[in-house]
């Protein structure tokens, strides 16, 4: 019996064994195949390791994503979580490349999953608070939202959170260094149903613009000295 000859239930099936690449490496040999590996059904998680995997067409984003995760720790990414005045040329040329990949993506994806259940985030350093909002007002059914060292992240998100977050069940915000106290004390105020994890967030020194870095220096250097 040829794969062909089976019918579209038992194809989804032998295709949810298979990962992405995989997958349309089998739906380029025939029509029947390509139809399966486009089906909305097909796709209900998506796993991203590296901001080149957002570029390829080996995926689908549709009405049946639930589980999405972006995860990623190489050190070309890292450089990514150092603050803006900090980086040289070549780095912020990387950065912005980063930055336009993802923000890209997470834009298609407000605009496409409005049925997205759990949304992890992890090294992304380029996700900004207006991102996270927009994705909030577009996935009213979020349940899960898990932050980890995304570095550009504030309290504007957890302020989203509160107005948007009306399905929230789960919100990680870890070494997320621009997170304070004062906005995690907040949410748990407003929002008591939501199970909050802030692992070091508020901990963390925050980012400084140059002259602050510099009046924090000098205020050390005359502690220091006196």
């Amino acid at each position: 019996m040829h794969i062909t000859q089976l019918n579209r239930e038992c194809l989804l099936h032998l295709f949810s064994f298979l990962d992405k690449n995989s997958r349309k490496s089998l739906a380029q040999t025939c029509q029947k195949l390509l139809e399966v590996f486009q089906d909305p059904f097909l796709w209900p998680v998506l796993n991203f390791y590296s901001p080149v995997e957002l570029k390829k067409d080996n995926f689908l984003l549709g009405p049946t994503l639930r589980y999405l995760s972006i995860c990623w720790h190489s050190s070309r990414v890292k450089v990514c979580n150092i603050e803006d005045w900090m980086k040289n040329t070549f780095q912020k040329d990387i950065c912005r490349k980063h930055e336009n990949t993802v923000n890209d993506f997470l834009i298609q994806v407000c605009n496409r999953c409005p049925n997205l259940l759990s949304l992890t985030l992890s090294g992304c350093g380029h996700v900004t608070d207006d991102y996270l909002l927009l994705l909030l007002k577009s996935c009213p059914n979020l349940k899960i939202l898990k932050l980890e060292n995304c570095v550009r992240i504030t309290d504007q998100t957890l302020e989203a959170v509160i107005l948007y977050g009306g399905s929230l069940q789960t919100l990680h915000v870890d070494f997320c260094r621009n997170i304070t106290q004062a906005g995690l004390k907040t949410v748990q105020e407003k929002c008591p149903s939501i199970m909050l994890k802030a692992e070091r967030s508020a901990d963390m020194i925050p980012d400084n613009k140059p002259r602050e870095k510099l009046m924090l220096e000098r205020a050390v250097r005359k502690l220091v000295w006196h």
